[in-house]
């Protein structure tokens, strides 16, 4: 197993560090915003190392990968420091608030030979792997429609405070650089498609909320002033694929019950298949005949719903085991190892580029041009 450094100590960092365990490696490092911050997750954590500072997490030569779990805006500074510094790269999504960016530490990656990896995790799931191969399969025929939601309502609260409102630090874009991207890269990878095109709306339907320091990163009270609002709340788009299937998206933070319910449905000549990431035991598929539901298991399917399905049918696995599996697959890779579906820094790109077509469409109220529509 690598060793590992985690760099950022919120959610996400944790969520990084409980996978990293999962699979049988162990954390030997972290860094916080401040180093009383990362001495604190340190003992939390039960990590050995709190580095003062990024220069000292990049001058530890016993260090293999970083994974990088902090505010967007830092993400493509920090990968092509890392890189630089001869280790391998787990940096959360997005990649870079630029395209320019994203294909310039993609490009050092593979200049380095290093492996730069984005944690779309949701193609972990087994029942999505197993829609996956039955679409390669040709089970389903050819694509008519691709539509479908990602919604949470974390923001539906006026008072609702998070770095990732101000574009300084998340980035020109928010619910659908931070969700709507997940949901894109997993129809794409599901479908074998590329969208070519896009129109889409956003809306900011909360114009203010609680002034949140980019300083501190610390968790704001409800007496701090309120801002002004520049990121999105909810967006809607419409896409067409690079060979002319239409699909459809709606994307919010405000959905009120909605926690994170990333849903799509494929519609094909032959079949349709549905999933939903809020139930993701089970996926819908439907012929002309009518429809029926399947369940994980690891004694049926294709072999890789078999390979994650790590638990006996009926006993539930969700987004840790797909995060899980993500970071296996990282490592399986540094090995030598060719795991299917392993994101990558062209897909980070992929996904910088297809940010920058919605938010261009937003300006000019047009179809606009995807760049970068290789085949899958």
């Amino acid at each position: 197993m690598p060793r590992v450094a985690i760099v950022g100590t919120g959610m996400i960092g944790a969520v990084h560090a409980r996978a990293v365990r999962a699979v049988g490696a162990t954390p030997a490092g972290v860094l916080g915003s401040t180093a009383e911050r990362g001495a604190e997750v340190a003992r939390v954590w039960d990590v050995p190392v709190a580095y003062p500072d990024f220069d000292a997490l990049l001058a530890d030569d016993g260090i293999d990968v970083v994974h990088l779990c902090t505010p967007n805006v830092l993400h493509a500074a920090q990968t092509e420091a890392v890189l630089r510094a001869g280790k391998h790269v787990v940096c959360e999504k997005p990649l870079a608030t630029s395209v320019a960016d994203a294909e310039r530490v993609t490009a050092l990656a593979d200049e380095c030979g290093l492996l730069l990896a984005v944690p779309f995790v949701y193609r972990y799931h087994p029942l999505v792997r197993e829609i996956a191969a039955r679409a390669r399969q040709g089970e389903f025929g050819g694509w008519h429609l691709l539509h479908g939601s990602y919604l949470q309502d974390w923001m539906l609260p006026r008072s609702a405070a998070s770095w990732r409102v101000d574009p300084r630090m998340g980035g020109p874009s928010r619910a659908f650089a931070d969700i709507g991207s997940h949901w894109c890269d997993l129809v794409e990878w599901v479908a074998g498609v590329r969208f070519g095109e896009v129109v889409a709306r956003l809306a900011t339907t909360i114009g203010s909320r609680p002034e949140r320091s980019a300083a501190s990163f610390s968790r704001e009270t409800s007496s701090s002033p309120l801002v002004p609002v520049r990121t999105e709340d909810v967006a809607t788009l419409l896409l067409r694929t690079t060979d002319g299937v239409l699909g459809a998206l709606t994307v919010s933070q405000v959905s009120a019950g909605r926690k994170n319910r990333l849903w799509f449905e494929l519609d094909g000549t032959r079949g349709s298949a549905v999933f939903d990431q809020e139930n993701p035991e089970t996926a819908w598929l439907g012929d002309e005949r009518g429809a029926r539901i399947i369940v994980r298991d690891p004694g049926q399917g294709s072999a890789e719903q078999r390979r994650l399905s790590t638990l006996p049918a009926g006993h539930a696995q969700g987004y840790a085991d797909c995060f899980t599996a993500f970071v296996a697959d990282t490592y399986a890779t540094l090995a030598g190892g060719k795991p299917e579906g392993l994101p990558t820094g062209a897909d980070g790109v992929r996904s910088a580029r297809l940010v920058e077509a919605v938010l261009r469409s937003n300006e000019t109220l047009s179809w606009e041009a995807i760049r970068g529509n290789s085949a899958c």
